[in-house]
């Protein structure tokens, strides 16, 4: 089993984070996908030795939203967060889609907008060696199966990161996603949900549970599928929002499912 297990810090909003990366590798973590804005973080040498102290490196930085319009301020500042996910030493910088337009459907000409912006952010980031990934996520710019496909049939450098729960959500089988698109796929997101409503047009309301709360997803063969194919980066489980749970609990529960699956 090459890959490693990280936790999505979604949760984290001003967080201690010595003793909570200290709390995430007690219970068993590898890494942490880190969300937070960099006045929080501070400097990268800051987090890096944090980071070294608990032995608990960063999967990922993420973007901190996406200017389809490529808004000059927006653009740089993310810029930032890739030269912050450099010097941290993380696996890869992530970002989801913008919001969709109120009074329209998505176009062809706003997945190629989208594409422009992933594209100029991953050659941004090949100075430095390091990918960058699209995560699927429902409600934004890319919210179907067939314009998922046209948004990938655009991109040359940039990678991808399928959220498995929104995939399923798409009545895409994630399993079935994992295999379409194993070749570009750098990082992986487990996330579970309980029901939701939406769709067919609609925006969705999703009840995010821990992973394995819920019934719709099929982690034992998601898991294997990634082994079958040799997948060796970061696996990072999002925690839910419908219980209310301590951050250490909400660790614990979650590695604690994923250990019961044999991981």
């Amino acid at each position: 089993m090459g890959f490693k297990f990280g936790y999505s810090t979604l949760r984290w909003q001003q967080p201690d984070f010595e003793k909570l990366l200290t709390q995430l590798k007690d219970a068993g973590w590898d890494g942490w996908e880190m969300r937070q804005s960099l006045d929080w973080a501070g400097t990268p040498r800051r987090i890096r030795r944090m980071c070294e102290n608990v032995d608990m490196p960063v999967a990922a930085v993420t973007a901190r939203g996406l200017p389809i319009d490529k808004n000059p301020e927006q653009m740089e500042l993310n810029k930032r967060r890739i030269d912050f996910a450099a010097e941290v030493g993380a696996d890869c910088f992530m970002f989801m889609g913008a919001g969709k337009p109120n009074d329209r459907p998505v176009s062809n000409d706003d997945l190629t907008k989208l594409a422009d912006v992933s594209e100029e952010w991953a050659e941004y980031a090949s100075r430095y060696g390091l990918d960058v990934c699209y995560h699927i996520h429902t409600n934004t710019t890319v919210d179907s199966i067939e314009d998922w496909a046209k948004y990938m049939s655009l991109l040359r450098k940039c990678k991808l990161c399928i959220d498995v729960s929104h995939s399923a959500l798409w009545g895409f089988d994630p399993i079935e996603s994992i295999r379409r698109y194993k070749d570009v796929l750098v990082y992986v997101h487990l996330q579970d949900y309980s029901g939701y409503t939406g769709g067919d047009g609609s925006n969705y309301d999703v009840d995010w549970v821990d992973v394995g709360g819920g019934d719709a997803m099929d982690f034992p063969g998601i898991m294997s599928t990634l082994e079958e194919l040799g997948y060796d980066r970061w696996i990072t489980a999002c925690p839910g929002m419908v219980e209310e749970r301590t951050d250490e609990e909400r660790m614990t529960t979650n590695r604690e499912y994923l250990r019961q699956l044999g991981y």
